[in-house]
């Protein structure tokens, strides 16, 4: 690995719990994704309604209401277990929906109750990703090791979009969800190869007389009375409620009421975004350390609206796809300096709670995506998406007014080299 250690962009790999866990990671994101596809798609095929797609890419997420408690779970008993149990569950409902399908007895009423229990859990198992990323990766590499960590989702979408439209539409619902099975099967031998115990994870002597609520407020209180951590999770919810509504749960609208295309159309605009983001996340994991974090946030997250409102005015499938890819990139070099804020910034006590904090403005994203579906019957998805965007950008210039100090100043310590 000596060779390795001199390329910037790989350094993260001479850590051997993260040449484990950056393929378990891999391999989890894309059955995510192509579960994610292949269920939106059943679901609006079989019931003809916006709302129930709504509904269901509501369900996915309805987790990230409990996220902060897995980031609890993991301070105190380890990350690494924490995500044994969580993958041992995700293949166990994944060969489910197999069975189910392959009896022919699979309803969306099914799928809406299974995706129920999966929405519990699944949303944390980014919380234990990065929280291990901030637990095992030296500083000099943290950058580095959180936008390679994003390349996991970035090319899950890319690969598992394309790859569980074409195996549905090829093979049909049951032989797709086995190979989802696999992969999450695939993840979870992986997972064994983390570092149990993370080299600078700290235990409080307090922690067991704690309450898992004492634990959450503790971390709540940190986060409140640090400026730059609530500027950047204030950033993160408004995101989540107006900006990915329009590219994770609508899609499965956008490419067949907008575009007049059938799932695999829908594969390649999930695809376009993610492809963006991949080449973002890249582009970061070769710079490191060298960009103005706080900066960057909010420039980004900024375009990264902009670049949505252009995708909801284009006429044609290609175009879309154009506007989706510059979205996609936009959207990782906001994304990535957030990530690194929050775990260089927050203390080592807290990390698993603040990330788990940064999953629940996730919440924002149901929200968004219940609030939408209404909207869209009314008025169309083009009045909704501007609407969105709107409210964003107009957000994110207050959110860097508020906290200018501690975002955008030159020497502020969210800008330091």
């Amino acid at each position: 690995m000596s060779d390795l250690s001199r390329v910037a962009a790989l350094a993260p790999f001479r850590v051997r719990s993260f040449r484990f866990q950056w393929p378990s990671n891999l391999a989890t994101s894309w059955a995510f994704e192509m579960e994610t596809l292949i269920l939106g798609w059943y679901v609006f095929v079989e019931t003809k309604s916006v709302l129930l797609l709504t509904v269901y890419g509501s369900l996915i997420w309805l987790g990230t209401l409990i996220s902060p408690l897995f980031g609890v779970a993991g301070d105190r008993v380890g990350y690494r277990n924490v995500l044994l149990l969580m993958r041992t569950f995700y293949t166990a409902q994944a060969a489910l929906i197999m069975t189910l399908a392959f009896t022919g007895v699979l309803n969306p009423i099914h799928v809406l109750a299974i995706s129920t229990l999966m929405g519990m859990v699944r949303p944390s198992d980014t919380v234990l990703r990065w929280a291990l990323v901030g637990a095992t990766m030296p500083a000099p590499h943290l950058m580095s090791a959180i936008s390679i960590e994003r390349m996991t989702s970035d090319s899950a979408r890319v690969v598992g979009s394309l790859t569980g439209a074409g195996l549905v539409a090829l093979l049909g619902l049951g032989p797709a969800y086995v190979v989802v099975t696999a992969f999450y099967a695939l993840s979870l031998l992986l997972t064994f190869g983390i570092a149990a115990s993370p080299v600078n994870a700290r235990a409080t002597p307090s922690h067991s007389r704690l309450s898992a609520w004492s634990d959450l407020r503790e971390a709540v209180a940190h986060a409140w009375t640090t400026p730059l951590l609530l500027a950047t999770l204030s950033l993160a919810f408004l995101v989540n409620l107006t900006a990915y509504p329009l590219v994770l749960g609508l899609l499965p609208y956008v490419a067949k009421e907008i575009y007049q295309t059938d799932q695999t159309g829908l594969g390649y605009l999930m695809a376009s975004f993610s492809a963006g983001g991949l080449v973002g996340s890249i582009t970061l994991s070769h710079k490191g350390g060298s960009i103005r974090a706080g900066r960057w946030m909010m420039m980004f997250c900024a375009a990264w609206f902009v670049m949505l409102a252009a995708f909801a005015l284009m006429p044609t499938l290609a175009l879309g796809i154009v506007m989706l890819v510059a979205a996609g990139c936009t959207q990782s070099f906001g994304l990535v300096p957030m990530g690194a804020l929050l775990l260089r910034h927050s203390d080592e006590r807290f990390r698993g709670r603040i990330m788990g904090l940064r999953m629940f403005a996730i919440y924002g994203l149901p929200i968004g995506l219940l609030i939408a579906g209404p909207i869209i019957e009314r008025f169309g998805y083009r009045a909704m998406a501007m609407l969105y965007c709107t409210i964003g950008i107009m957000f994110t210039l207050l959110i860097g007014t508020r906290w200018h100090a501690e975002v955008w100043r030159r020497e502020a310590v969210a800008n330091k080299l």
